[in-house]
């Protein structure tokens, strides 16, 4: 079975294949496709998948390519992690937003839209590629904003493109976690959209343990979440969200410590991932050991900013193994294989929210077998949290239909309708902002 990684030079590739040397049952993936636009940067991850496999025997083989076409052909499945602009667009992201006042973050607020912006086109371009070239293939999106770019997708691939993201997964085991309970034998039941979604329930054995987390003030404060958001929010919300909604809940706060913060969250990875890459340059560069360093600090680094301004300290050792890939794996195997299983995936909404509309991709436990992946039927949404979905879903829309377009009003109109950006005037200026710096933007007329 063929894998394409998009994104192939991408810092986290190794955590991909590390999943896949871990997979020995008969249908697994005995190829991979590289793609990248930068070649230097395909043999450096080339380099550190080499070191991974030195132990392992029949391991996939690996091979590398910045031609598109060529890395699409005969796919069976399909991995995006693109980043459309690279660090440096991520630190643009944040500076110019920053410096309005408003949240630059990647996936959320003005940064997020900056990002879909420059992203969707392209990867429009590769799903219709995806469609003529690979049209049996399944494509997994990790590209953010996850649930932005999945569902620009899915408008050429329909159901053939599903979305993954590491949060849902990570905070579901955390909550099993603390609660005593195997991860793998609770039912986590997870509403929302990517990076906008909260726990309503935990159910172990049929039962809903969620209540008893929240009724213990030790319990519920023991974790990352309980320590971000606070006992008391989380005991008036009666559910538990998703780390990304600190930046809603406590926006003004999230916004003054990225202003103060020495560097940016994009200038550090840029910086980071700069010295790593020239690293790899040396040929005496123990290049596996390199990058498990270099990903140790970037993993206790993450959302840094958010944890000071809660007094949350540093993360628990248990939360920095990522978890995406693991996903990744686990829903190629179900396709593959007809091995089904549960997992919380980024799909077409098809009446499982009864506020969006049937296309209206969505972030939902899912059944996954042979024919894709299936949202289960949830229960509706408090009326707080169905609003900043819909208001959220709004903003996606007209990004997508600024995408299409072209159109600069509707640009500012994505911007001037996102909940976290307060002012129309505000809208214009990040507009003109991210237009002189990113050429990705220079089709918005």
């Amino acid at each position: 079975m063929k894998l394409t990684i998009l994104g192939g030079g991408g810092f986290r590739v190794p955590l991909v294949y590390g999943a896949l040397l871990t997979d020995r049952a008969e249908g697994r993936v005995t190829e991979v496709v590289l793609h990248d636009l930068d070649a230097g940067r395909l043999h450096a991850v080339a380099r550190v998948l080499d070191e991974q496999v030195a132990r392992v025997p029949d391991a996939p083989r690996v091979t590398a390519t910045t031609d598109l076409d060529e890395a699409l052909r005969g796919a069976d499945f399909i991995f995006s992690a693109i980043r459309v602009g690279g660090l440096e667009g991520r630190a643009n992201d944040e500076r110019v937003a920053l410096a309005e006042g408003v949240l630059g973050q990647e996936t959320v607020g003005a940064g997020g839209i900056a990002y879909g912006l420059r992203t969707v086109p392209v990867a429009v371009d590769i799903a219709r590629r995806v469609a003529r070239l690979a049209p049996d293939a399944w494509l997994i999106n990790f590209t953010n904003p996850a649930g932005l770019v999945t569902e620009a997708m899915s408008r050429h691939l329909g159901d053939r493109v599903i979305g993954i993201c590491d949060s849902p997964v990570g905070l579901g085991r955390r909550i099993a976690r603390v609660l005593g309970a195997d991860p793998r034998e609770a039912w986590i039941d997870y509403v929302g959209l990517n990076h906008l979604g909260w726990v309503r329930g935990l159910r172990v054995a049929g039962r809903d343990e969620l209540p008893r987390l929240l009724a213990d003030p030790d319990l519920l404060g023991s974790f990352e979440e309980g320590k971000l958001f606070g006992v008391d929010w989380l005991q008036s919300l009666g559910a538990i969200p998703n780390e990304y909604l600190h930046y809603y809940y406590f926006n003004r706060e999230a916004v003054r410590a990225y202003q103060q913060a020495e560097k940016t969250r994009g200038a550090f990875l840029a910086d980071q991932q700069a010295q790593f890459y020239a690293e790899m340059k040396r040929p005496d560069t123990a290049a596996l050991t390199a990058w498990d360093r270099t990903r140790a600090e970037r993993e206790a680094t993450y959302m840094a900013e958010n944890r000071e301004t809660a007094g949350a300290g540093e993360r628990d050792a248990d939360d920095l193994s990522g978890g995406y890939e693991k996903v990744a794996l686990a829903l190629m195997r179900a396709i593959a294989r007809d091995e089904r299983t549960t997992l919380i995936l980024n799909v077409r909404n098809q009446g499982t929210l009864s506020a969006l509309d049937a296309d209206a991709v969505i972030e939902v436990p899912c059944l996954v077998d042979a024919n894709g992946a299936h949202p289960v039927a949830v229960s509706p949404l408090p009326e707080h949290a169905t609003g900043l979905v819909c208001a959220v879903k709004g903003v996606e829309r007209e990004v997508l239909a600024a995408a299409e377009s072209g159109s600069r009003a509707t640009a500012v109109k994505a911007f001037a309708l996102h909940p976290l950006v307060d002012s129309v005037n505000v809208a214009r200026k990040l507009v003109e902002g991210y237009t002189d710096v990113h050429p990705g933007l220079a089709y918005l007329k």
